[in-house]
């Protein structure tokens, strides 16, 4: 961990025939994938075969004692059963695990971070790649670089670099998988002083659909490591991811909540303050449950500069947006910052995400949110607004595939409800909120959240990097093999 390790070497063999009538496989993000469907029959004995001898007792078959928690997503929601589990734990095992499920005509999903809120991860009667063994962080202090294996989480990667007072941008929550939150964006409290998190990423290998492994860099394959940016993993399946990292000894930050009578005021306030917000200053605000379940609005200031003292005057200003019931503001480091999330969303509740970008928030945006907290219908279902601006907008709208490089506001709905429960009441409400924002949101909406029946909005979430993302999906995956979340339509589809 303290000086860097040789880079994997990678193969380059050639590439795979791909069986007659075979569709397999797709990626998505948050660090998973889902395959389209053979039209020759499956052959799940051939393929088990083939993966034991690869794997040994790391391949799963319903019934075996791994294969209850290789099958377990964050989604609670998700209910399949995949043929086959493949625990592989490097690159080489998952390029072969891909030849033979082309070989033998069996769908494939890909399980990284498990975080999934979509259920892509898993499809029932496929071969499920589990990447989770592919968590190696490897530390280069000198370099100022992370490399990470393509199952690792944003949690392991902050703890092997915190030794360095170095960081790379993350989400909001540290169980997330590195590989899925970065490919298709990464928002997250160091936005405006570091940029998304794919601003950071120098360089990944993928395993494409045919089995072959390359390098993706600016030296190698630099339009898969442009469309990798974005593009959601719509291109292969990636393995190790090397970052920049930056250095941050501790951030300014915390939780500050008021009652949600004094919601209007203070959404409109932290609309006003993060509209002048110096880059070292990213705000989430929102509404969390509190106490007994009633929703409470809040603020969740990362000051990230160099001279922290400097951040306070800021903090005064949100304290000032009303009357604080929380006030839980102090320096810290930024892994410690990230725990206070890690009790909120918890694992195997049912779980329903929506997006939109906002232009700012207006009085309109506001007055949206806040009936859709005083609407909400589960004591576990929340609202949050995510802070774009800085660093994440000075990169150019064609450098990366990510479509939107203007500052804006990305919500997030988040419909949360009990194993049990009905799904009916919850759903709507997310629906019910998505569309009563419509009107004052941009076009598009962050790929990570957008569903896979949102085609029309992927494309607008692009813009006039659509067109390119495309020629790079036909390049690298002429046959259709990978979809993912953003789904990219067949190659047929007109641009």
């Amino acid at each position: 961990m303290m000086t860097a390790l040789a880079r994997l070497p990678v193969l380059r063999s050639r590439p795979a025939r791909a069986a007659a009538g075979a569709y397999p496989v797709s990626w998505v993000g948050p660090g998973r994938g889902v395959a389209m469907i053979s039209a020759a029959t499956p052959d799940v004995a051939s393929a088990a075969a083939r993966l034991r001898a690869l794997l040994g007792d790391r391949l799963h078959e319903p019934g075996d004692p791994g294969y209850a928690v290789t099958t377990r997503l964050w989604n609670g929601a998700v209910a399949r059963t995949p043929a086959l589990v493949a625990r592989c734990q490097d690159s080489d095992e998952v390029a072969e695990a891909v030849r033979i499920a082309t070989r033998c005509h069996l769908p494939l999903s890909v399980r990284s971070g498990g975080h999934d809120w979509a259920g892509r991860a898993l499809r029932d009667g496929a071969l499920a790649l589990d990447l989770t063994g592919l968590r190696s962080v490897r530390v280069d202090p000198d370099a100022a670089t992370v490399t990470i294996g393509g199952g690792a989480t944003a949690a392991e990667l902050l703890a092997a670099a915190r030794p360095y007072d170095l960081v790379v941008p993350t989400g909001v929550v540290g169980a997330v998988g590195m590989a899925g939150l970065t490919l298709a964006g990464g928002y997250g409290p160091l936005c405006g002083r570091f940029g998304l998190a794919l601003d950071s990423l120098l360089g990944a290998e993928v395993v494409l659909a045919n089995g072959r492994r390359v390098t993706a860099d600016p030296r190698h394959d630099a339009e898969l490591y442009w469309a990798l940016r974005g593009g959601g993993g719509n291109l292969g399946i990636v393995t190790e991811l090397r970052f920049r990292a930056h250095r941050l000894p501790g951030v300014l930050a915390g939780m500050i909540m008021f009652a949600l009578s004094e919601a209007p005021a203070v959404l409109r306030g932290y609309g006003a303050l993060v509209a002048e917000a110096p880059d070292e200053l990213t705000v989430t605000a929102g509404f969390l449950p509190g106490p007994a379940g009633e929703p409470m609005v809040f603020v969740c200031p990362f000051y990230s500069g160099p001279d922290l003292e400097a951040g306070a005057p800021w903090m005064d200003r949100l304290r000032a947006l009303g009357t604080p019931l929380v006030d839980q503001i102090g320096p810290m480091p930024y892994a410690d910052a990230l725990r206070m999330f890690d009790g909120g969303m918890v694992d195997g509740n049912h779980y329903l995400l929506r997006t939109r970008w906002l232009p700012a928030l207006t009085d309109g945006a506001a007055d949206t949110l806040v009936d859709a907290a005083r609407q909400v219908t589960s004591p576990f279902s929340a609202l949050a607004v995510h802070h774009f601006h800085g660093a994440a907008t000075r990169v150019r709208p064609t450098d990366t595939a990510f479509g939107l490089r203007t500052d804006h506001l990305m919500a997030e709905i988040i419909a949360v409800w009990a194993p049990g429960d009905q799904a009916g009441p919850h759903r709507e409400w997310a629906e019910r909120t998505s569309a009563a924002l419509a009107p004052h949101a941009l076009p598009g909406g962050y790929p990570n959240l957008l569903a896979p029946e949102e085609t029309d909005r992927v494309r607008l979430a692009y813009g006039a990097n659509w067109a390119r993302l495309r020629r790079a999906k036909r390049r690298y995956d002429p046959r259709d093999l990978l979809h993912a979340v953003p789904t990219l339509p067949p190659a047929e589809h007109p641009e």
